[in-house]
């Protein structure tokens, strides 16, 4: 009986360890599983339009956090209300990364850099200085000519009917931006001073974005007038 008794007990702990087993391959299992459908197309496209929204939205608040900087370093009879309009426009930014699960306050600069002024460069008229001091480098561009190359393009978070900022060009002039993804275009007169090449507003750069983007990767812009 007492053989009987042992033999039931270890036949007992071999269940159990058996169970186990079982139970943790299923566990292993499904942990695959769980695995390979985060690595899926659909799960890698997502994952990288995530990355595109935080990005652009990072160089979008990038963009206007220099123009700030840059009106306080040289300030003008407007640059306080600039800059107030620019903070408000920050905020914005700050609840559409907060909203989009992104790092808020993350900031990153335009791959495009100001470029230094050209050799006889045009001044405005009566040789007024740009308002907030933006270099006219981009002035001298004729008509119909590529300018901007290289500079993604993103959004400045203002309203209003669809325009441009820019740091090289005079308000007046008209550019022509083309998303090369998707071949939208939208032609903008430059109404502010920013701090990148080609800074479109909330409208127009909705005319020309991909959904669910904030950031133009592979852009064509083009002086029209």
């Amino acid at each position: 009986m007492s053989r009987r008794r042992t033999l039931g007990t270890k036949k007992k702990i071999a269940l159990l360890v058996g169970a186990a087993t079982v139970a943790g391959g299923g566990a292993f299992v499904m942990a695959n599983a769980s695995n390979a459908a985060q690595t899926t197309p659909e799960a890698r496209t997502k994952a990288a339009q995530d990355s595109n929204v935080c990005q652009g939205l990072a160089t979008a608040l990038g963009n206007n956090q220099r123009f700030i900087e840059g009106q306080r370093a040289d300030p003008d009879a407007q640059s306080a209300a600039r800059i107030e309009n620019r903070e408000a426009v920050v905020a914005e930014i700050e609840r559409k990364q907060a909203a989009s699960g992104c790092t808020v306050g993350e900031s990153a600069q335009d791959s495009q850099a100001a470029q230094p002024p050209q050799a006889g460069g045009a001044a405005q008229a009566g040789g007024a200085a740009q308002a907030g001091g933006a270099a006219q480098a981009g002035g001298a561009a004729q008509a119909g000519e590529q300018v901007c190359a290289g500079s993604t393009v993103t959004l400045s978070g203002e309203a209003g009917a669809p325009a441009a900022s820019s740091n090289q060009f005079p308000v007046g002039t008209e550019l022509k931006v083309t998303n090369l993804d998707n071949g939208k275009s939208t032609t903008v007169e430059v109404n502010s001073v920013s701090g990148s090449c080609a800074l479109l507003n909330n409208a127009a750069f909705e005319q020309v974005r991909e959904d669910g983007k904030f950031l133009i990767r592979r852009a064509l812009i083009e002086k029209v007038g």
